[in-house]
This record gives C-alpha cells, structure tokens and sequence, in this order.
C-alpha cells in the first residue's frame, strides 16, 4: 500500500498549495481518505512520524538559546494561559453534560481536568512547520511561540512521570553532567567532520542516539533530548548548516505524522460533533495568548502573531486519550475524538496564518489599546535615522552587501533584521544596525507619516527569503515609494515574480556571488600585471 500512501499524499499536498494552503493540510485530508479506503496506520507510518518528530525537534534545538526560556513572559505567560484555558474548558464540559450528548453526560472532576490539561497543549509540529512556510521562524514572535512550546513540553515530562506512576531512573540526575562532558567532544567532531555527508550523518547520530536514546535510557522523553541536544551545541559555527542539511529528510518523514492522525479512525456523527465542538474553542485559545501576552508588555502585532502560531491542539492529547483508554477511564471514541479535533484545529489554524498579516492590518487599530504603556526593550519598534539606503536582511549577503555599500556611503546604510540576538552581535562589530521588521506594518506606517522620511529613503535592498521580500514590496507600493527597489532571489521564477512587480533591481543570489569573485579575480590580476 506505501505507492498508494504517497500517491494520495502529493495530489492532496499539491492541491493545498494551489489553495495557498500548507501541504500539511492535504496530508491530513489524505489519513482521512486512506482510512475510509481501509489502510491502516502500521509500523512504516509510525516509524516514519517518530524520526520526524525527532529531527523536528533537534533542528528546532540548533536554531534556540535556553535563556529565552528563562524570560518571565515564556514560562509565566504560558503557565498562566493554560490555567486560564483548562478554566474555560472545565466551564464548557460542565454546560455540555447537562446536554444529551452521551461523551460528556458520564464526565467525573477527574477526567475532565485530564482531558482540559490536554486540550491546553499547542502543537509543535504544526507552529514549526507553518513558521517555516513562512519564513518566520528567526522572528521575535516564532521564536516566542517555540519557546512557549519547549515550556509546554516539560509540563508534559512531568506530567506523563506522575500519570504513569514511573517516575524517570535516578541516572537521569546524571543526564546534565554527561552532557557537559560530551560538548567540548561534540564542538571538536563538528570542527572537523566537514560539509557532506558525513555532517549529515552525525546529526543524525546527535538526534538518535546522544539526545533521544541517553534520555530514553534513564526514562525521559526521548524527543526532549532530540530537543536539548540541539540547543547543546545550537552556538557552534555549523548549526545552521547541520539544520539546513536535515530539513528535507524531516519534511518527508513529517508527513508520516500527518498521515497517522487522519489514519486513527472512522468517526460516526456524534463523534464529528463533539470533535467540532472541543475545535472551536480554539478560537478562546488564541484570545487568551493575546490577552495574556499583551499582560507581560508584548506588542499587540507580537502578541496576536505568537497566538496564531500556537491557535491548535497538540499531539500530546492524543497520548493523554491513549493512556486513558486504557486504564478504561474513557472509552475508545475519544481517541477518535481527539485526532479529529486536532486534525480540525490544524484546518482552523491554516488559513489564519496564511494570512496573519493581512488580518493583522484589519484589526490592528481594535488590538492596539490593549498593549500596555511599557513595552519589552526587545519588542519595540525603531526608527531608521537618517539613513538613506536600507537592507533588510542581514544574513551572509545581505552583510556582503551592507559592508560594499557602507565603504561607499557609510551612515547613510543601515541594515535591519528582525533576529534581535543577530542584532546585538552586528552591534558589537561596530555595524549599523536595528531590529525592525519588513513584514511589520507598524513600521511602514512610519515611514509613510513622515515625508521627510519617504524622500530621504533613496533606496531599499530586499535580502531576505521571497515571501518577506514580497509582503515588503506590497509595502512599498502601498505607501507610494518612489525610490530604487532591489531585491534577491533563489529561483528563476522568484526572479521573474520579481520583475514583474516592478522591482528595479532583481538579481540571484548565486550568480551575484559568482560575479562578486569574478570581479575580485579581475581585480588580482589587475594587481598582477600592474606589478
């Protein structure tokens, strides 16, 4: 049956895509339509949702810091947004079991805090994978919503602990100590393993065996310390190019997890009511991680973004239903239920993100009067000077181009990316920078209220992935801007999107490399028969 699988999995991944839909989403239609088929989720399936999983989570380690986690408004704002939540959860159990609806009716105390606790949960899968599509998943607020989650995930090692009644081996007081004494082993492997394959390999061997089995071994969740792992050696100069290198065969084997909750069940019509039901309360959720944010001096536009990212139910409700069948606390129904709701919450939440930013510009000004007074230093918004050429982007060409520029001009370039840590950093070696974001309407606005500042910017450089250099684009145009517009590209048919916005300048990122060591070739050999 596996032709069969991917065969329905592409058709429907494609067809979301032309939607402007995730893939993922087609992946999830394709469970369902495979179940009413009569496949089964067997062990290639599982297996395939499990490695995806892991990678999933070690590439999401290499790309954070633990110091964001330490930030009171992660672990306090998400601490009290799920109490909040599981209140509102317990309040509309309590209503529904006054109904006719059998799955409710025979609700004890018990049982519905579990199920609340679990319904609490957003999905990391999801938030990661639409971050991703995005391009957002540097951002303040992609990365407040991970940080969110790595927090929800230690809830859940705690919780799965008691629940279970095993409680991990004492070797797991080991765990830290053996992990300081591996990162220098690791840092010099990394120094030396080189660029192919065999970099690969060795990020798998980090996943599989230092992160998930070491943890497995002494009764933690292994895909915690795919997680840890990666945050171990996250500040290593090849992270990013490890995380690159694993991305594809975490793509592929993702779609095995997407597949296995549609492959859970057949639901009859009760159980799709109920499910559509517990569904919509997702709508709370996103309220109240905007309210609560916005509590702990998040921006509005910060705070309704990282609550879009995290508007879904989590995998972990699934575990929770499992181990309560089969304690026979409920019935086997619910694991129906569960998979659908979140298989519904994933639908809910993919349109929303699509077009986070396009609703964001309709509600901002109901939003706005809910920020408070001050604000967190790292979530303001920044004025650009006097500068009059702007790069937005400061990855490896977007510095190349910053430091050719800035020889020339020098004050008049200023860079701008919306990774505050990468910021700080280019601050320190004496690069005029700020932390602001294209995608950030708040920030356009400025510019078009201020007509000194629309006439002084003579020319804007897009450098960032091809979604944020069009959203950027689209700003532009909005606010009439009549300088020189350039802009990157990986592909051809980004390129040709490009110059068919009217973009002045568009240009592939690896031709003008090559051109750059052209010229730099040209320029020896100047130097050369000069001599």
């Amino acid at each position: 049956m596996e032709p069969l699988w991917f065969i329905v999995a592409f058709i429907l991944g494609f067809g979301a895509k032309l939607i402007k839909l995730p893939p993922l989403v087609g992946y999830l239609l394709a469970g369902f339509i495979l179940n009413l088929l009569g496949v089964e989720s067997g062990e290639v399936i599982q297996t395939m949702s499990d490695i995806g999983i892991m990678l999933l989570l070690f590439t999401i380690g290499l790309k954070l810091k633990f110091k964001n986690l330490l930030k009171k408004e992660i672990w306090g704002g998400t601490t009290v947004q799920m109490i909040l939540f599981m209140s509102f959860l317990l309040l509309v159990f309590y209503a529904l079991s006054f109904t006719a609806i059998r799955y409710f009716s025979s609700f004890n105390l018990k049982m519905v805090l579990l199920i609340a606790f679990a319904l609490s949960f957003s999905s990391t899968v999801f938030a990661v994978k639409v971050l991703e599509e995005k391009g957002e998943l540097t951002s303040f607020h992609g990365i407040t919503a991970i940080s969110v989650l790595i927090i929800q995930d230690i809830f859940a090692v705690i919780f799965l602990a008691f629940e279970k009644g095993e409680m991990p081996e004492i070797y797991a007081l080991a765990v830290p100590f053996i992990l300081i004494i591996l990162k220098p082993i690791l840092y010099k492997i990394l120094d030396v393993v080189g660029h192919g394959e065999l970099l690969t390999l060795f990020g798998f061997f980090l996943a599989f065996i230092i992160g998930a089995e070491l943890f497995y071994l002494v009764g933690l969740k292994p895909d915690l310390g795919a997680l840890i792992v990666g945050m171990l050696i996250a500040n290593h100069k090849k992270a990013k190019e490890m995380a690159d290198t694993l991305m594809s065969f975490k793509d592929i084997f993702l779609i095995g997890f997407f597949l296995s909750i549609g492959l859970s069940g057949i639901p009859t019509l009760n159980i799709l009511i109920v499910a559509i039901i517990i569904a919509l309360t997702v709508n709370v959720k996103v309220i109240l991680y905007f309210l609560v944010f916005t509590r702990f001096k998040l921006r509005a536009r910060t705070s309704i973004f990282t609550a879009l990212s995290l508007a879904n139910f989590s995998e972990f409700g699934l575990i929770i239903a499992s181990i309560a069948v089969s304690k026979s606390w409920l019935s086997n129904d619910w694991l129906i239920i569960m998979a659908i709701a979140l298989s519904l919450s994933f639908i809910i939440s993919s349109p929303l993100n699509s077009y986070a930013h396009k609703i964001y510009l309709i509600i901002k000004e109901k939003l706005k009067p809910f920020e408070t007074q001050l604000r967190l230093n790292y979530d303001k918004t920044y004025d650009i000077g006097n500068a009059e050429i702007l790069i937005f982007g400061m990855g490896r060409f977007g510095k190349a181009t910053y430091d050719q520029l800035n020889k020339k001009y020098g004050k008049k370039v200023l860079g701008l990316d919306y990774n505050f840590e990468k910021v700080e950093q280019l601050k320190k070696q004496g690069v005029q920078v700020t932390h602001d974001d294209s995608t950030d309407s708040e920030f356009w606005e400025r510019i078009q209220h201020s007509k000194i500042k629309s006439q002084q910017v003579r020319i804007v450089v897009l450098c960032m992935d091809h979604k944020s250099n069009l959203y950027a684009i689209e700003s532009l145009k909005a606010i009439k801007y009549k300088g020189i517009i350039a802009s990157t590209a990986e592909y051809n048919d980004e390129l040709e999107k490009l110059k068919a916005l009217g973009v002045n300048l568009a240009f592939d990122q690896k031709t003008e490399a090559g051109v750059g060591f052209a010229n730099h070739i040209c320029d020896s050999m100047e130097v050369c028969y000069t001599e």
